[in-house]
């Protein structure tokens, strides 16, 4: 049997979405829990989740699931129903977006992996069931009042650099197995101190702190349902939310705003912005902050060099990247990982020759 996936071209797909005109939920979930058979569930899933015209993107697991999805409102009753039929999520929380646009995800997929979360961690002795305590928002923020309480973002720098809570450590971090080692170096000899973690959903600071609980910490907490149910719960009990500025996700929309606080700066102007774009040279797609006026300037692009590119006619940017080996010596992508370049200092050179010639 051929494996259930969609094989229609993303361009029609994105624009179908934009012509849809029913109401989505954009929702989050996941459960650590043993699944003795990913790939049958998979198909179950995929298969289910098509009939139900859901999106998202889904990763289980023998550890578990992690999903993020956009469900139409009027099988959202169906949804709920069938999730709970599987012993293995009943009673799992959905966690809803605060921006319900519906315009997330234009897709669906489905994916097994050897862990729904990579941690890099080979310790056969490791529990990640022995989790630290769930903080709700109202108790999160209670915490936090403690000077002495140490707050950690458990997410990569480019999530922490548009929104973050107060006075956390950051970790300049691409991945969350880099992140690991760098928390536990920046803690040490800090194991009695009372430690507060959150993440964007819950599931990178669930396991986290069971792995801090395991290297001898011994007041861990992590908040429940992560950024994501702390947006919902300030909303709904009026709370004073202690998080500042955007909620990166990993979806269309990128971001979620949760207050009004600019913490970023355009990478290419330096101008107040929080606005993450992917340059629109298909064969670099950076991920960077630009604002209005240098999105107009630049057509999109992260420098002049992707901007020539993505200015050619479609044939020949095929023609360009055909052969090519993605990260490979001859590879057309520009720029691939946090170790971007001063974008700042290319435009300012390029105008600099432009002046000269």
């Amino acid at each position: 049997m051929s494996k259930l996936v969609n094989r229609t071209d993303k361009r029609v797909l994105k624009q179908r979405l934009q012509e849809e005109q029913i109401l989505r939920k954009t929702i989050s979930f996941y459960r650590y829990v043993y699944i003795p058979e990913p790939e049958k569930l998979r198909d179950e899933l995929f298969e289910k989740w098509t009939e139900l015209n859901c999106f998202g993107r889904i990763y289980l697991a023998h550890e578990g699931i992690n999903a993020q999805m956009s469900v139409p409102a009027d099988q959202w009753e169906a949804f709920e129903l069938f999730v709970a039929g599987f012993s293995y999520f009943k009673d799992v929380l959905f966690k809803h977006a605060v921006d319900q646009n519906g315009k997330s995800f234009y897709k669906l997929i489905v994916k097994v992996r050897e862990k729904i979360v990579a941690d890099g961690i080979e310790d056969p002795d490791f529990d990640p069931a022995n989790t630290g305590t769930y903080l709700k928002a109202q108790d999160f923020n209670a915490a936090m009042e403690d000077p002495e309480t140490i707050v950690i973002d458990m997410r990569n720098h480019y999530e922490s650099e548009v929104g973050r809570f107060d006075r956390a450590f950051c970790p300049d971090a691409d991945t969350f197995r880099e992140e690991l080692p760098q928390v536990i170096e920046h803690l040490r000899g800090q194991e009695d101190k009372k430690i507060l973690m959150y993440c964007t959903g819950g599931i990178r600071c669930e396991k986290a702190s069971a792995y801090f609980k395991y290297k001898g910490f011994k007041d861990v907490n992590h908040l429940h349902g992560g950024i994501i149910q702390y947006a919902q719960e300030v909303k709904e009990q009026q709370l004073e939310s202690k998080f500042r500025g955007v909620n990166f996700v990993f979806d269309e929309r990128i971001g979620e705003r949760i207050t009004e606080d600019i913490l970023a700066a355009c990478h290419q102007c330096g101008q107040p912005c929080d606005q993450h774009v992917n340059c629109k040279n298909d064969d670099c797609h950076l991920l960077f902050i630009q604002c209005p006026a240098c999105a107009e300037k630049m057509k999109g692009c992260c420098t002049p060099e992707c901007m020539g590119i993505s200015e050619l006619p479609i044939e020949e940017q095929r023609a360009l990247r055909k052969g090519r080996m993605k990260n490979g010596p001859e590879c057309l992508s520009i720029y691939k990982s946090r170790l971007r370049p001063d974008l700042r200092e290319i435009l300012k050179n390029t105008l600099s020759l432009e002046k000269k010639t």
